[in-house]
């Protein structure tokens, strides 16, 4: 028999086995303290995997390591040359035992305070807490809660869309004011078909619990009307009803219409909201006809903003009114779109102005509770003379005599957006968005409020959205845009989000005022910031015969020539814009896009201090404390003047400003660094310390 000492016998005489659990315990107790330790002085993830992997390479190198050396008097030795009377490994192993068994207790102790008391979550950047894992149920639909959609017509004259589009409209109206339903915003019910196939889905998009569905025929002066209401959730009909009747009982037919539909949801009705059902807006049934048809493209000019469609639904109802002079509603109407039309086309003068005020108040002295009236006064005190605090008492108070009105409710929205107040601002368009989920407009304005407030990514979401909605939504084109052009993104990102807007996109209307950037359109301003002058003035090469779009066309080409720096090159055409600018100028003194157009067209003839004059007066007209939204604008318009007259030292002040309060639609540090309308103060000491600083985000 050998006396060769067994394989498994020296492992034990050399302690490999003490060793191989000695290094187990102290990995374990070290990887626990890289797992605890390192995130709390922000070391890496990866240098815990490193400690990790290390550890589990480590193991089969301490095997070897104890099998193949031992420790004696004279120190380290291979083992083979070791006699065993020389080892101190017995004397090890007791020591290699009770340091393991000591880490062994401080690692249960570890092991037990983290059982009882669990790590929290990691903290992120950002100041809300993460969201929950589950995925979210889905929102409540009240019951009582409809969607009127579009009417088919069934006529055999299709021109008779319009009056489908009334019945159905008017119904909509009268639902709208029981308190007690939720009922969904024509603009965002227009965007489905008369007959949907996948009505479950039509509930979930708009948050309703019912549709109506109807169809109208007309041919000379008989109606039939046929209405069906449909639990939208089961695709279940509820009740369905036919009208035939004689066109001039069509007001009867949309009272029993609304009267039914709030018997079977059972709403309950105030008695100003019963008689609101059953009032008709006129007894003549021609001027109500004259009137649906200027409802009709009402809803094509606030679509399209363009001049024709306005005129053609005011003379509608003026010709309506000519019927029926004590046509409450059309009067009102009128008044709407002629102040929209000044705001969004041509401004008016004050002589305009004030025959849109008469018409308001005629309409609210003809009829005190109607919600249209009040609307009326309040868009005229909003747009035509930014009177806010008037406004938004109007507002209010046809939000009261018709709870759904999603109208009002955009409007109160839009106004503290106005004054400042951008948290209330949001939570109200939040309230619209309950009422309106598909209205194209409203979604891309909360792009808009977010480029305020430099909060790039959720204005281009907003836009991107307004977009899905309608390809062709200005505001929703020009979030995505700016947020591009704001955030860093390279400029050819920025082209390329241009490039994929409908041939013909402006992204401009004469509501935008103030900078340059407004003077000459975005779209042209694009081709600025790339420096391409040449492209930016053959944008603006077609003349008009229109005055007010020449005049804004050769203001816009002495801007870029200025710009460009070649300004000296078009004496004659900048002289011609001078002529017809400050012919506007003379027209109407205050009207801020002609002085700042005037301020670059002062510019391009080297009068400086008149530019600055121009530019200080428009400043002066709409401050910021008077007009949040659009009081920047003009203010950044006064730096582009005061950085290219010499002034250098007032530009970046009033720019310092910009950058301290929500300006992001006109001013962003992105901005400034690429724009070369700061090409003069580029090298200034304060203007290279703005570029180096910080924005504010948020409200």
């Amino acid at each position: 028999m050998s006396d060769k000492p067994s394989f498994f016998s020296e492992l034990k005489r050399r302690n490999v086995y003490k060793v191989a659990i000695a290094y187990a315990v102290v990995a374990w107790l070290l990887m626990q303290i890289a797992t605890q330790i390192f995130p709390f002085f922000e070391i890496p993830n990866w240098a815990v995997r490193l400690v990790v992997l290390l550890l589990i390479l480590g193991f089969p190198v301490a095997l070897i390591l104890a099998w193949a050396f031992e420790l004696t008097p004279e120190g380290i030795k291979r083992a083979d040359e070791v006699a065993p009377n020389e080892s101190i490994t017995p004397r090890t192993g007791r020591k290699l035992i009770a340091f393991t068994a000591v880490v062994a207790v401080i690692a249960a102790g570890l092991l037990a305070f983290r059982f009882f008391h669990p790590a929290p979550a990691p903290i992120t950047a950002v100041s809300t807490p993460p969201a929950p894992v589950a995925v979210p149920a889905p929102p409540t639909i009240p019951e009582k809660s409809i969607a009127v959609l579009p009417f088919e017509n069934l006529s055999d004259e299709k021109a008779n869309a319009y009056f489908a589009e009334g019945i159905q409209d008017e119904i909509l109206t009268k639902l709208a004011s029981i308190a007690d339903l939720k009922v969904i915003s024509r603009t965002s019910t227009a965007r489905y078909k008369s007959k949907p196939e996948d009505l479950k889905t039509v509930s979930q998009q708009l948050g309703v619990a019912t549709v109506l569905e109807g169809t109208v025929q007309r041919a000379a002066d008989k109606v039939r009307i046929n209405v069906q209401l449909i639990d939208a959730r089961a695709d279940t009909h509820l009740w369905a009803k036919s009208y035939d009747r004689d066109a001039k009982d069509v007001f009867a037919v949309e009272s029993e219409v609304s009267q039914e539909i709030a018997d079977a949801l059972q709403a309950k009705l105030s008695s100003g909201e019963a008689d609101a059902l059953t009032t008709a807006p006129t007894r003549d049934a021609a001027a109500y006809d004259l009137f649906l048809k200027g409802e009709y493209e009402e809803r094509e000019a606030e679509s399209s903003l363009k001049a024709e469609p306005f005129d053609r639904a005011a003379a509608f109802y003026n010709k309506a009114l000519d019927r029926d002079p004590n046509f409450a509603l059309a009067a009102a109407r009128l008044a709407s779109s002629k102040i929209l039309r000044h705001w969004f086309v041509v401004r008016l003068g004050k002589s305009e102005l004030a025959e849109i005020k008469r018409l308001a108040d005629h309409a609210l002295a003809l009829a005190p509770n109607l919600p249209d009236a009040h609307i009326a006064l309040g868009n005229f005190y909003y747009y035509g003379q930014r009177q806010y605090d008037d406004a938004l008492k109007e507002f209010r108070r046809a939000l009261e005599l018709r709870p759904n009105n999603v109208q009002a409710q955009e409007q109160i929205a839009f106004i503290y957006r106005r004054q400042g107040r951008w948290e209330l601002a949001l939570s109200e368009m939040a309230k619209c968005e309950e009422r309106d989920p598909r209205n194209a407009s409203f979604v891309a304005n909360f792009g808009t409020t977010y480029l305020n407030l430099r909060m790039w990514s959720e204005a281009k979401r907003a836009g991107s959205r307004a977009l899905a909605l309608d390809p062709h939504n200005v505001v929703g084109m020009r979030a995505v845009f700016l947020s591009d052009l704001n955030s860093g993104v390279s400029l050819s990102e920025a082209k390329r989000t241009f490039a994929g807007f409908p041939p013909g996109s402006t992204l401009s209307n004469p509501s935008m005022v103030g900078n340059v950037a407004a003077i000459i359109g975005d779209s042209t301003y694009l081709y600025v910031v790339e420096r391409n002058f040449a492209a930016a003035l053959q944008a603006w090469s077609n003349e008009s015969s229109d005055s007010g779009l020449e005049r804004s066309r050769l203001a816009a080409r002495a801007a870029i020539h200025v710009l460009g720096g070649d300004e000296a090159s078009a004496p004659d055409e900048v002289a011609k814009s001078r002529s017809l600018v400050e012919a506007r100028v003379r027209e109407q003194p205050d009207d801020i896009r002609a002085l700042t157009e005037l301020s670059w067209i002062a510019l391009a003839q080297k009068r400086n201090a008149d530019a600055l004059a121009l530019a200080q007066q428009a400043a002066e007209a709409l401050p910021v404390e008077k007009d949040a939204q659009g009081g920047p604008a003009i203010l950044a318009g006064l730096a582009e003047i005061q950085a290219r007259a010499g002034e250098p030292g007032e530009a970046v002040k009033t720019l310092r400003r910009l950058l301290s309060i929500p300006a992001g639609v006109c001013i962003s540090i992105q901005r400034l660094k690429i724009d070369p309308v700061w090409d003069p103060i580029r090298n200034d000491p304060g203007f290279q310390q703005l570029l180096a600083g910080t924005e504010q985000i948020g409200p």
